[in-house]
């Protein structure tokens, strides 16, 4: 009978224990819900984009002559004033060719002195009836002709005078040599085209950005839209801009369509160099001092199954919604929203600064370390063991 007794007990005992254990694990696991209060805040909607920053105006300066590069006065970062030399080519044959067409004009001014001359003998012997018409129209012909070769050769030697000082290479506005092409004793020709020698900047200190945005964005950026960029040289600093130009041409690269996007940059730092990528973001549309609540709370439904016996759900029509716990009853509350911006939505009616609106339920002393992302959370996904669950492994 002892023995009877003493199994008795110990099957007692376990019972008692396995009921322990399961309450403790029901408590453990049971569903809480976190909140959010609807407040106040700024809240701004954007896109991103890449671009390259560049020099408001620079200016390629060439050559209209061909011919040997006897002297460079400039380098590059060198700071040239408008009109100041910074090249000169070889001008032995400019030089050469400006004396040759002025002996042609001497020599044509030569022939017009005895072309007029003649063409008057023969006005006075035609007026005389003393030489035919013809012979004196001959005459007339011969001035005329010499008078015009006058001036062919006038321009000629304009001409050459013109080439002569394109062998001097002048800065056309102030500013700074971004680059170089050329170096003393290498030859230019100009035959097709005009070669660049110099790229000059107009001024450092006013930069812009040109950025692509893809055509699905491009609708929502407006001139005088507010730009932050970040460049790689410098991860720390952010720069401010606006968008000062939509332009209205398409470029399609591999199927993709983007439109430039012109955002002003002041850089009195110098910081910001020709050619660097820039990482911008526009904000499209900006509200401050508005209601906001994180979005994640207009996505939460409470979970009947979740639900305790005494919890209850009051519903209602809207096509947003937030839910609220007033004691043991979720109640929805319709919601109109305005934009969405990182984490957050905009609450123009519905809402009132302090309430507090459910955003995600948790299982049991689940933790924001167990969820980083901040979603939420499935309750019928397994829990992932740790060092204060009564139920894990040691």
């Amino acid at each position: 009978m002892k023995k009877k007794a003493y199994i008795l007990a110990a099957v007692i005992v376990i019972i008692a224990a396995i009921i322990g254990y399961l309450a403790s694990g029901e408590k453990e696991d049971g569903v809480t819900y976190a909140t959010a209060t609807v407040a106040t805040s700024n809240i701004s909607t954007s896109i991103t984009a890449t671009g390259t920053i560049e020099p408001v105006t620079s200016v390629s300066v060439g050559t209209q002559v061909s011919g040997i590069v006897a002297h460079l006065y400039v380098d590059y970062n060198s700071i040239v004033k408008k009109g100041q030399v910074i090249a000169e080519l070889d001008k032995t044959n400019l030089l050469s060719e400006l004396a040759s067409t002025k002996a042609n004009l001497a020599s044509a001014k030569a022939n017009l002195a005895y072309q007029a001359n003649n063409f008057q003998r023969h006005q006075t012997l035609f007026d005389k009836g003393l030489i035919s018409a013809n012979e004196f129209e001959q005459a007339r012909l011969s001035y005329e002709q010499a008078r015009q070769q006058v001036q062919t050769s006038t321009e000629n030697v304009n001409k050459a005078q013109t080439n002569l000082s394109y062998a001097t290479i002048t800065s056309p506005i102030d500013g700074i040599v971004l680059s170089k092409s050329v170096e003393e004793g290498q030859t230019v020709a100009a035959s097709f085209n005009t070669p660049e020698l110099f790229t000059i900047a107009q001024d450092l200190t006013d930069m812009r950005v040109i950025a692509d945005i893809d055509e699905a964005d491009i609708g929502d950026v407006r001139v005088g839209e507010r730009v932050e960029f970040t460049v790689d040289a410098f991860p720390d600093d952010t720069f401010q801009g606006s968008v000062t130009q939509v332009r209205q041409v398409a470029t399609t690269e591999s199927n993709v369509v983007t439109y430039e996007v012109v955002i002003s940059a002041p850089n009195a730092d110098l910081k910001l160099k020709p050619g660097l990528t820039a990482n911008v973001t526009i904000f499209t549309r900006e509200m401050n001092d508005v209601l906001v609540v994180p979005t994640k709370a207009l996505k939460f439904t409470p979970n009947e199954k979740l639900l305790t016996p005494d919890q209850t759900i009051q519903d209602c029509q809207g096509k947003n919604k937030v839910w609220t716990l007033e004691g043991n009853t979720f109640k929805a509350i319709a919601v109109e929203t305005g934009i969405v911006g990182g984490q957050n939505t905009e609450i123009i009616r519905g809402l009132k600064a302090g309430q507090k609106v459910i955003t995600e339920f948790k299982m049991g002393n689940q933790d924001e370390e167990e969820n980083p992302n901040g979603g939420e959370n499935n309750p019928f996904m397994p829990k992932r063991p740790n060092k204060n669950n009564k139920n894990s492994q040691k």
